[in-house]
């Protein structure tokens, strides 16, 4: 076990399920302290008692990453429990199945609110902690979808694409505004992850996958460890060198 993140606290949001749920525990198999929060305490409790399951260190937390108040609260947990806040993952997000002829305001307002709002506000909340705990780094989630538009059937998620097109200017913002304070930020850009957030019997059947062929150089869909790896890299030292930068881990859907 290679602990690279011994003596360290981390928060995780949307870390219910999914990516979110497999970097808490992966963080926590390698020392960290892991504030698990999720929409969903139930599922926050989960990935919580998983961790404590296995010999590591975890709370959770219900928290909307839109609501302030919340963010605060998971923040002041981390300190109040282990002294202090050194790394973030702003993981929490959603999709609504809407194409530009049928997207409404309210399905554009929730996943901007969420996918983007919601990356400003906690990292402005967990800044001054982590600032003051020395300094660390924060990782974001972006996606293939902010670089490049994935459709098969001629229509796109418009709402989705722009609240992930923003990270990585987000990031590099945060990343000049934060520098001072010996706080690195960076995001990462998965491509097709095997979780519930899209239809995975669907785009694992045969001609599923042969639609992902004719863009994927490794020819499997993604696992959130796949992701959890490349998050916990740039949060360790090992990337202490790196700032503001998207990283793909897509499996080489942006190659061709």
């Amino acid at each position: 076990m290679t602990l690279r993140h011994a003596e360290r606290t981390a928060l995780v949001t949307g870390a219910g399920s999914g990516i979110g749920k497999e970097t808490s525990r992966l963080l926590a198999s390698q020392g960290a302290r892991v504030v698990v929060t999720d929409i969903d305490a139930g599922l926050a409790e989960g990935t919580a008692q998983e961790i404590r399951d296995a010999g590591g260190e975890a709370v959770a937390a219900q928290v909307d990453v839109r609501e302030r108040e919340q963010v605060r609260a998971a923040v002041q947990l981390a300190v109040s429990t282990w002294g202090g806040l050194h790394l973030l993952v702003n993981n929490a997000g959603l999709v609504t199945r809407h194409s530009l002829a049928d997207l409404t305001e309210e399905a554009w307002d929730l996943v901007m609110d969420v996918n983007t709002k919601g990356q400003w506000l906690v990292a402005q909340e967990a800044a001054e902690e982590m600032a003051a705990s020395g300094g660390g780094a924060i990782v974001g989630l972006s996606s293939v979808e902010g670089i490049v538009i994935v459709t098969s059937t001629g229509t796109a998620q418009p709402h989705y694409n722009a609240s992930k097109g923003a990270i990585p200017l987000l990031t590099k913002a945060l990343a000049v505004e934060l520098a001072p304070k010996n706080i690195r930020v960076n995001c990462v850009a998965p491509g097709p992850i095997a979780t519930d957030f899209f239809d995975y019997a669907a785009v694992t059947s045969p001609e599923g996958m042969e639609f992902m062929k004719q863009r994927l150089l490794i020819h499997r869909v993604g696992q959130p460890r796949d992701i959890a790896n490349a998050i916990s890299w740039l949060l360790s030292d090992e990337a202490s060198f790196i700032t503001g930068i998207q990283l793909p881990v897509d499996g080489g859907w942006l190659t061709r």
